[in-house]
Protein backbone atom coordinates (compact mmCIF):
# COMPACT_ATOMS: atom_id res chain seq x y z
CA UNK A 1 0.00 0.00 0.00
CA UNK A 2 0.88 3.75 -0.93
CA UNK A 3 1.75 5.75 2.14
CA UNK A 4 1.20 9.02 0.18
CA UNK A 5 -1.86 10.69 -0.19
CA UNK A 6 -3.92 11.59 -3.57
CA UNK A 7 -3.53 15.27 -2.74
CA UNK A 8 -0.15 15.39 -2.93
CA UNK A 9 1.12 16.84 -5.92
CA UNK A 10 5.10 16.83 -6.62
CA UNK A 11 6.52 18.36 -9.62
CA UNK A 12 10.03 17.69 -10.45
CA UNK A 13 12.02 20.18 -12.55
CA UNK A 14 14.75 17.91 -14.77
CA UNK A 15 13.12 14.44 -13.87
CA UNK A 16 14.29 12.45 -16.94
CA UNK A 17 18.05 11.07 -15.93
CA UNK A 18 19.56 10.15 -12.99
CA UNK A 19 18.47 11.06 -9.12
CA UNK A 20 15.68 13.07 -11.10
CA UNK A 21 14.15 9.73 -12.58
CA UNK A 22 14.52 8.06 -9.72
CA UNK A 23 12.75 10.68 -7.51
CA UNK A 24 10.37 10.36 -10.25
CA UNK A 25 9.58 6.84 -9.82
CA UNK A 26 9.92 6.67 -5.79
CA UNK A 27 7.60 9.70 -5.27
CA UNK A 28 5.39 8.20 -7.64
CA UNK A 29 5.46 4.73 -5.27
CA UNK A 30 4.33 7.00 -2.26
CA UNK A 31 1.13 7.64 -4.14
CA UNK A 32 1.76 10.80 -5.04
CA UNK A 33 0.79 12.32 -8.22
CA UNK A 34 4.05 13.53 -10.16
CA UNK A 35 4.46 15.84 -13.01
CA UNK A 36 7.98 16.54 -14.76
CA UNK A 37 9.45 19.23 -16.36
CA UNK A 38 12.76 18.91 -18.81
CA UNK A 39 13.70 20.44 -21.84
CA UNK A 40 12.88 16.89 -23.74
CA UNK A 41 10.12 13.94 -22.78
CA UNK A 42 11.56 10.67 -22.20
CA UNK A 43 12.31 9.48 -25.76
CA UNK A 44 11.70 5.85 -25.21
CA UNK A 45 8.86 4.15 -22.84
CA UNK A 46 11.73 2.29 -21.05
CA UNK A 47 12.88 5.67 -19.79
CA UNK A 48 9.40 7.14 -18.27
CA UNK A 49 8.07 6.13 -14.88
CA UNK A 50 4.34 4.67 -15.10
CA UNK A 51 1.83 7.56 -14.42
CA UNK A 52 4.31 10.65 -14.54
CA UNK A 53 3.43 13.24 -16.72
CA UNK A 54 5.46 14.91 -18.66
CA UNK A 55 5.80 18.21 -19.80
CA UNK A 56 8.40 20.18 -22.29
CA UNK A 57 10.14 23.77 -21.20
CA UNK A 58 13.48 24.82 -21.51
CA UNK A 59 13.94 26.30 -17.95
CA UNK A 60 16.03 29.10 -19.43
CA UNK A 61 12.66 30.36 -21.22
CA UNK A 62 10.59 32.12 -18.80
CA UNK A 63 7.51 32.65 -20.82
CA UNK A 64 8.17 28.68 -21.88
CA UNK A 65 8.09 28.05 -17.99
CA UNK A 66 5.01 30.32 -17.31
CA UNK A 67 2.93 28.84 -19.51
CA UNK A 68 4.23 24.99 -18.85
CA UNK A 69 3.06 25.90 -14.79
CA UNK A 70 -0.07 27.45 -16.08
CA UNK A 71 -1.17 24.09 -17.89
CA UNK A 72 -0.08 21.68 -14.75
CA UNK A 73 -2.01 23.60 -11.83
CA UNK A 74 -4.72 23.25 -14.78
CA UNK A 75 -4.83 19.59 -15.38
CA UNK A 76 -2.84 18.21 -12.18
CA UNK A 77 -3.76 20.78 -8.89
CA UNK A 78 -1.99 22.64 -6.45
CA UNK A 79 1.90 21.90 -6.27
CA UNK A 80 2.42 20.44 -2.63
CA UNK A 81 6.15 19.26 -3.07
CA UNK A 82 8.62 21.39 -5.46
CA UNK A 83 11.91 19.74 -6.81
CA UNK A 84 14.67 20.99 -8.48
CA UNK A 85 17.18 18.51 -9.91
CA UNK A 86 17.90 20.29 -13.09
CA UNK A 87 21.58 20.65 -14.45
CA UNK A 88 23.34 22.36 -16.95
CA UNK A 89 24.44 20.32 -19.95
CA UNK A 90 24.98 22.17 -22.97
CA UNK A 91 27.97 23.21 -24.88
CA UNK A 92 27.86 26.99 -24.76
CA UNK A 93 29.26 29.43 -22.09
CA UNK A 94 29.47 27.27 -18.68
CA UNK A 95 29.58 30.15 -16.71
CA UNK A 96 26.13 31.70 -18.19
CA UNK A 97 24.52 28.68 -18.97
CA UNK A 98 25.41 26.91 -15.49
CA UNK A 99 23.58 30.44 -13.87
CA UNK A 100 20.55 30.48 -15.78
CA UNK A 101 20.20 26.60 -15.22
CA UNK A 102 20.95 26.46 -12.23
CA UNK A 103 20.29 29.80 -9.90
CA UNK A 104 18.21 31.96 -12.07
CA UNK A 105 15.74 28.98 -12.94
CA UNK A 106 15.18 27.86 -9.88
CA UNK A 107 14.08 31.26 -8.74
CA UNK A 108 12.23 32.10 -11.52
CA UNK A 109 10.61 28.61 -11.01
CA UNK A 110 9.48 29.45 -7.02
CA UNK A 111 8.38 33.03 -7.70
CA UNK A 112 6.46 32.30 -10.37
CA UNK A 113 4.40 29.66 -8.74
CA UNK A 114 4.64 32.17 -5.20
CA UNK A 115 3.44 35.42 -7.16
CA UNK A 116 1.28 33.78 -10.51
CA UNK A 117 -0.37 31.21 -8.38
CA UNK A 118 -0.38 31.84 -4.82
CA UNK A 119 2.07 28.73 -3.62
CA UNK A 120 1.44 28.03 -0.36
CA UNK A 121 1.94 25.01 2.20
CA UNK A 122 4.41 23.10 0.07
CA UNK A 123 7.88 21.84 0.81
CA UNK A 124 10.91 22.60 -1.55
CA UNK A 125 13.57 20.11 -2.31
CA UNK A 126 16.61 21.74 -3.91
CA UNK A 127 19.12 19.03 -4.85
CA UNK A 128 22.72 20.48 -4.68
CA UNK A 129 26.45 18.89 -4.69
CA UNK A 130 29.15 18.29 -2.15
CA UNK A 131 30.40 20.85 -4.68
CA UNK A 132 29.00 23.61 -2.45
CA UNK A 133 31.16 22.81 -0.07
CA UNK A 134 34.18 21.48 -1.41
CA UNK A 135 36.93 22.02 -4.54
CA UNK A 136 36.69 18.95 -7.00
CA UNK A 137 39.79 20.32 -9.61
CA UNK A 138 37.86 17.86 -12.69
CA UNK A 139 34.50 20.94 -12.25
CA UNK A 140 34.71 24.58 -13.51
CA UNK A 141 34.59 27.58 -11.12
CA UNK A 142 30.79 27.94 -12.55
CA UNK A 143 29.84 25.08 -11.28
CA UNK A 144 31.26 25.67 -7.88
CA UNK A 145 29.42 28.55 -7.67
CA UNK A 146 25.79 27.38 -8.84
CA UNK A 147 25.91 24.48 -6.30
CA UNK A 148 27.07 27.17 -3.44
CA UNK A 149 24.33 29.81 -4.33
CA UNK A 150 21.67 27.13 -4.89
CA UNK A 151 22.39 26.38 -1.13
CA UNK A 152 22.14 30.11 -0.29
CA UNK A 153 18.73 30.12 -2.40
CA UNK A 154 18.09 27.58 0.24
CA UNK A 155 18.22 29.42 3.13
CA UNK A 156 16.75 32.50 1.54
CA UNK A 157 13.32 31.11 0.73
CA UNK A 158 13.47 29.26 4.24
CA UNK A 159 12.83 32.38 6.04
CA UNK A 160 11.12 34.27 3.06
CA UNK A 161 8.37 31.83 2.59
CA UNK A 162 8.25 30.53 5.97
CA UNK A 163 5.21 32.66 6.44
CA UNK A 164 3.23 30.77 3.43
CA UNK A 165 3.61 27.70 5.16
CA UNK A 166 6.35 26.86 2.54
CA UNK A 167 9.82 24.42 3.73
CA UNK A 168 13.03 25.10 1.83
CA UNK A 169 15.90 22.29 1.97
CA UNK A 170 18.36 20.95 0.38
CA UNK A 171 20.26 17.84 -0.79
CA UNK A 172 23.99 18.20 -1.47
CA UNK A 173 25.28 14.51 -2.61
CA UNK A 174 28.86 13.38 -3.32
CA UNK A 175 29.50 10.95 -5.96
CA UNK A 176 26.82 8.25 -6.75
CA UNK A 177 26.15 5.61 -8.78
CA UNK A 178 23.12 6.28 -11.60
CA UNK A 179 21.82 4.32 -14.20
CA UNK A 180 23.81 6.75 -16.48
CA UNK A 181 27.35 5.99 -14.59
CA UNK A 182 26.72 2.47 -12.96
CA UNK A 183 28.69 0.80 -15.92
CA UNK A 184 31.76 2.88 -16.13
CA UNK A 185 32.43 2.36 -12.25
CA UNK A 186 31.43 -1.41 -12.22
CA UNK A 187 33.87 -1.92 -15.40
CA UNK A 188 36.86 0.40 -13.31
CA UNK A 189 37.65 -1.76 -10.44
CA UNK A 190 40.39 -0.17 -9.22
CA UNK A 191 38.47 2.89 -8.94
CA UNK A 192 35.61 1.17 -7.14
CA UNK A 193 38.40 0.15 -4.48
CA UNK A 194 39.35 3.34 -3.84
CA UNK A 195 36.02 4.95 -3.49
CA UNK A 196 35.18 1.41 -0.83
CA UNK A 197 38.69 2.37 0.75
CA UNK A 198 37.99 6.56 1.16
CA UNK A 199 34.39 6.26 2.40
CA UNK A 200 33.34 5.24 5.63
CA UNK A 201 30.64 2.99 4.78
CA UNK A 202 33.06 1.31 2.26
CA UNK A 203 30.96 1.98 -0.28
CA UNK A 204 29.37 4.09 -3.16
CA UNK A 205 26.34 5.80 -2.60
CA UNK A 206 23.45 5.44 -5.05
CA UNK A 207 20.75 7.41 -6.36
CA UNK A 208 18.41 5.62 -4.01
CA UNK A 209 20.01 6.84 -1.33
CA UNK A 210 20.02 10.27 -2.75
CA UNK A 211 16.58 10.70 -2.99
CA UNK A 212 15.49 8.40 0.24
CA UNK A 213 16.33 12.07 1.86
CA UNK A 214 14.55 14.42 -0.59
CA UNK A 215 11.36 11.73 -0.31
CA UNK A 216 11.66 12.36 3.63
CA UNK A 217 11.76 16.43 3.50
CA UNK A 218 9.17 16.18 1.25
CA UNK A 219 6.87 14.26 3.67
CA UNK A 220 5.16 15.59 6.99
CA UNK A 221 7.57 13.68 8.67
CA UNK A 222 9.84 16.45 8.06
CA UNK A 223 7.47 19.14 8.94
CA UNK A 224 9.31 21.45 11.21
CA UNK A 225 12.38 21.19 8.48
CA UNK A 226 13.74 24.19 7.12
CA UNK A 227 16.58 25.60 6.15
CA UNK A 228 18.60 22.47 5.91
CA UNK A 229 21.34 21.12 3.87
CA UNK A 230 21.49 17.22 4.03
CA UNK A 231 25.09 16.12 2.89
CA UNK A 232 25.04 12.24 1.63
CA UNK A 233 28.22 11.32 1.17
CA UNK A 234 28.90 8.06 3.05
CA UNK A 235 30.89 10.25 5.58
CA UNK A 236 33.81 10.44 3.49
CA UNK A 237 34.01 14.43 4.20
CA UNK A 238 34.20 14.40 7.86
CA UNK A 239 37.93 12.53 7.48
CA UNK A 240 40.83 14.91 7.69
CA UNK A 241 42.45 14.78 4.20
CA UNK A 242 46.31 14.13 5.46
CA UNK A 243 45.19 11.26 7.14
CA UNK A 244 43.24 10.06 4.12
CA UNK A 245 46.67 10.46 2.15
CA UNK A 246 48.59 8.39 4.46
CA UNK A 247 45.64 6.12 4.69
CA UNK A 248 45.51 5.91 0.60
CA UNK A 249 49.28 5.14 0.44
CA UNK A 250 49.54 2.39 2.24
CA UNK A 251 47.39 0.48 -0.49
Amino acid sequence: MSRGRAREHALIIGGTKGAGRVAARMLRAEGYAVSVIARQRPATPAQRTPGVRYWEADVADASAVRQVLKTILTKCGKVTSLLFFQRFRGDGDAWVGEFNTSLTATKRVIEILVEDFDLKDCAIVVVSSINAHFISAQLPLSYHLGKAGLNQIVRYYAVALGPRGIRVNSVSPGTFLKDESREFYLKKKSLLKLYEKMIPLGRMCTAEEVVQPVVFLCSRKASFVTGQDIIVDGGLTLQYQEVLARQLAEL
